[in-house]
């Protein structure tokens, strides 16, 4: 890893010193930029018709060289009115244009995302995009940045995952309701490269693979698009609910350090974060922006008391046991407590770098990347000694507690050429993405194994690589009131791998234990809570994917603009796909404008969809069942279920809304959208019953696997309302935002011949609501800030809509169980009611360099609702659930944070 890091180090030192030949004078432009408190650090400065481009230092100062003749210089800040001047310069001259900069609103903030043309303002375009400022970067008090969106983005949902492997460590995030693998996320407007993790736990997103946001490092972020429509005939598979284009920085001769402590109320959890990042120029226009982030978050435990038996299944002789070898005392947890039930710990540390050198003034050499490496440590449930099938007694005679750490690797770089040529604008690009996850498996046996077992086991793991070819070309003609046209092309390579893990782990080793009833039996087969990947699962798999879009904008007048765009997609492994787009956008006035599309689109299944096996340690209803999940070469998959080769997911998006400013103070949006989808591709119940004589040489006793099971329908509205105005000395702002959502499996469940009558089992009730309500119906955002002299104050208040668990097997009264909190037979069900979470902030500005921040995070406290069914708590260690989650259960923290621009 060593080696790595300096050859990321490498390419950096030699971006800092390769300018000297692009930084000859020839006359010269510089000035400052400010607003109304002072001067503009980050602020951007650009030569329209040109690739030039630069960004103000700590002093809100810039310069450029150009050659003699006429130029248009726009300044522009996010959340800023941008402001052009117009320029005549003579060799050897030193012209002087500085900017004073209004404070705007988001909806006039220039955006690229949805668009191949210039950047417009978001009232000017044909979809809805939302705008991350780095004003709300830098005040939010979150650390990660699926939290960071999970807070600010009401149609973005992604909480900390608790008992469901390599989930607790890489967060799934989602848009609009749908999975995490129907959103594209870019960078810089190039593809990211997805996790090589597949959730396959019982956690919102079961069976997809998403993106792992925190590890992009937020010290480095600029700025975040979000555009919430269909995109797949623009930037191609997986942008159904929509694409997140993360803007990385690229701001000079400032040192950014930011340091953040924080802690719960519980008194665990403590939290710490360090970031530095600092830019530096590369001749007169290009630059060089590097970040360092670490974090360093400790576990949270929300356990309840265990009340189950632990040596005998007899209660008195049971609690003698308990007693004679002070059980409770030696589980390492508080009180009766034999769980870690909330969020992982984890340590966090990465190294990104975003470049440019200016070739001339027509041409610039672009480059952006970075590592992140994540170790992680979740707890999986207490294997107690009474469990001798699990439990090797000679080595744990009370039991253990088994620990799964992950050792995970991030790596990106993209490289690239942008410049004009006779008109046309050409971005040619390739980009590499790397993402390795390592299972360990510690404080554990295998039980087969018997006293010959270690006790730490290398389990295997999953490597994922993508490389990205791209040439995009436009140019905009004086046809109409002004068309674009937009061309362009890319070539894609997935390779997917899983990695065996050590003998020990999966190994048959033949120890058996003698039952109550005095039968000899063998012992249960591989790590406990995670068992190692054989050489059966290990695998190396390839796919190639070419696509060419076309993309033609048209300024029909200066009130109507319409925009449509096509895209073919060839997959080698099951063919290839046309998808389009038609959208349009109309001013009623100056400040209101409508709009209105409808796509086509579609997303691939994953190469890990496609090739994912194992054999996991799952628990149903309370009991732990040894699953295996097999692909769609397996005979398993093939023959007994009749499962064929996965389908693309199709979708049809339809939208329509309006944005306006009512006045130098308000502006609104509203969006309505409608996403059908066909083919959804899903994890499949556990098959068992029956299955046994299929199973047995597998040592499993239920199997799982990929098929395209349901179709869905997604309809819900965005709505936001910005308010700003100046009171006394200072500003106010005030924001409203909030997104309604509602899904539906529709029709009936897709079963192959062989699985007919049993389409309860492929996708029963608890897996139909996981995709129905298992998220929020509904996300409102309120954030209040007042900014005077040196004091900044800030309000940030989250309602998230109910939640439900529908229990898999409830849905007949005659399955029901007795609820030992009321005494009566009841229904699992149950309905999580909306809660309101508010957070808080004031900081003071010390000096221009120094700003200090003391917050709170959820001050008040507020929790999930708990189980109201003593079933569901897993006797007793359940207090809350596992299975949906509005926004974790981390009760209120408070934090202090210093913040140096040097």
């Amino acid at each position: 890893m060593l080696v790595q890091y300096r050859l990321y180090l490498t390419g950096i030192l030699f971006l800092c010193f390769v300018s000297g030949a692009f930084s000859q004078s020839r006359a010269v432009i510089s000035g400052n930029v400010s607003d109304q408190f002072g001067n503009l650090p980050g602020a951007r400065v650009v030569i329209e018709g040109t690739d030039k481009n630069t960004t103000t230092d700590v002093n809100g100062n810039y310069s450029f060289d150009v050659d003699e003749g006429e130029y248009i210089v726009t300044s522009e800040f996010v959340m800023y009115t941008s402001v052009s001047k117009t320029i005549l310069v003579k060799v050897g001259d030193t012209a002087k244009v500085d900017f004073i900069l209004e404070t705007g609103f988001s909806i006039d903030q220039p955006v690229s995302l949805g668009s191949r043309a210039k950047p417009k303002s978001i009232l000017k375009n044909t979809a809805a995009v939302d705008i991350i400022s780095p004003q709300q970067l830098t005040n939010s008090s979150q650390v990660e940045l699926s939290h960071i969106l999970h807070y600010l983005i009401p149609s973005f949902h992604s909480t900390h995952q608790t008992i469901a492997d390599g989930t607790d460590h890489i967060d799934p995030a989602t848009l609009r309701g749908l999975g995490p693998d129907q959103v594209l996320v870019l960078v810089n407007g190039k593809r990211r490269h997805n996790s090589s993790l597949l959730n396959v736990n019982g956690t919102v997103g079961r069976g997809s693979v998403g993106t792992d946001f925190n590890a992009i490092p937020i010290a480095s972020i600029e700025r975040i698009e979000i555009l919430r429509d269909g995109a797949t005939s623009q930037y191609g598979s997986d942008a159904i609910a929509g694409v997140i284009n993360i803007i990385l920085k690229k701001q000079t001769e400032i040192i950014q350090l930011d340091n953040r402590v924080a802690i719960n109320t519980e008194g665990d959890g403590l939290n710490v974060y360090s970031s530095a990042n600092f830019g530096l120029k590369i001749g007169k226009e290009g630059y060089i922006n590097v970040t360092a982030e670490y974090r360093d978050r400790e576990s949270i435990n929300r356990s309840g008391d265990y009340t189950g038996t632990v040596y005998s299944n007899d209660i008195s002789t049971d609690q003698a046991l308990i007693e004679e070898n002070n059980f409770f005392r030696q589980t390492g947890y508080s009180g009766r407590r034999v769980m870690e039930i909330g969020s992982a710990e984890t340590q966090n540390l990465a190294l990104s770098f975003n470049g440019e050198i200016v070739m001339s003034d027509y041409a610039t050499f672009y480059m952006h990347g970075g590592r992140n490496y994540r170790e992680g440590t979740s707890k999986g449930f207490y294997r107690f000694p009474k469990d001798e099938n699990r439990v090797v007694l000679e080595l744990f005679p009370n039991g253990f507690s088994p620990e799964i750490l992950t050792d995970i690797q991030d790596d990106a770089i993209t490289g690239g050429i942008r410049g004009i040529k006779n008109e046309w604008n050409v971005d040619f690009s390739h980009s590499i993405g790397v993402n390795r996850l390592d299972y360990t498996v510690n404080n554990s046996n295998n039980a087969s194994l018997g006293v010959t077992s270690p006790r730490t086991f290398y389990a295997g793991g999953f490597i994922y690589k993508q490389n990205t070819t791209n040439l995009d070309i436009s140019r905009t003609f004086d046809w109409l009131s002004g068309v674009n046209v937009a061309f362009g092309a890319e070539l894609r390579v997935e390779n997917y791998e899983i990695v065996a893990g050590e003998e020990a782990s999966y190994v048959d080793g033949g120890s058996t234990y003698i039952n109550a009833s005095g039968v000899e039996l063998p012992r249960i087969v591989g790590a406990q809570v995670f068992p190692g990947f054989q050489p059966e699962n290990a695998l190396n798999r390839f796919r190639t994917n070419s696509s060419g879009y076309l993309d033609i904008e048209a300024n029909i007048t200066d009130k109507l603009l319409v925009r449509g765009a096509a895209r073919y997609e060839a997959y080698n492994d099951f063919g290839g796909q046309a998808i389009w787009k038609l959208s349009g956008r109309y001013r009623v006035r100056d400040e209101i404008s409508v709009r209105a599309g409808f796509s086509t689109g579609f997303r691939a299944p994953s190469l890990h969809q496609v090739f994912f096996q194992n054999i996991s340690t799952q628990f149903i209803n309370g009991e732990s069942v040894q699953v295996g999940t097999f692909n769609n070469e397996s005979a398993v998959a093939t023959e007994a279920f009749d499962i064929g080769d996965l389908k693309p997911e199709l979708s049809s998006h339809f939208n329509t809304g309006f944005s306006g400013k009512l006045n130098d103070n308000i502006t609104f949006s509203f969006d309505y959208y409608l996403i059908n989808i066909r083919d959804r591709i899903v994890l499949s119940g556990r098959f068992a019953e029956g299955y046994e004589e299929i199973l047995e040489p597998f040592n499993v006793g239920a199997a799982q696997f990929f098929t395209n099971a349901i179709d869905s329908k997604t309809s819900g509205a965005d709505l936001s309302l910005f308010f700003k105005t100046t009171l006394g000395t200072g500003e106010f702002n005030a924001s409203l935002g909030g997104n309604f959502t509602k899904t539906k499996v529709k029709g009936p469940i897709n079963v192959s011949q062989a699985l007919v009558g049993q389409e309860e089992v492929l996708f029963n009730r608890e897996e139909i609501a996981r995709v129905e309500f298992a998220q929020p119906n509904y996300k409102i955002n309120s954030l209040l800030s007042y900014d005077f002299e040196q004091f900044g104050f800030q309000v940030v208040n989250t309602l998230f809509g109910k939640v439900k668990f529908i229990h898999p097997n409830d849905g007949d009264s005659l399955n029901w169980v007795v609820n030992d909190f009321t005494g009566n037979i009841e229904s699992r069900d149950q309905v999580f009611s909306p809660k309101l979470v508010t957070d808080m902030a004031i900081s003071y500005q010390v000096n221009d360099y120094i700003k200090c921040t003391l917050g709170g995070n959820n001050v008040f406290n507020v929790y999930p609702d708990k189980h109201k069914h003593a079933a569901n708590t897993e006797d007793g260690n359940f207090m809350y659930s596992r299975r949906v989650q509005q926004f974790g259960v981390n009760g209120s923290n408070y934090y202090v944070r210093l913040l140096l621009r040097l």
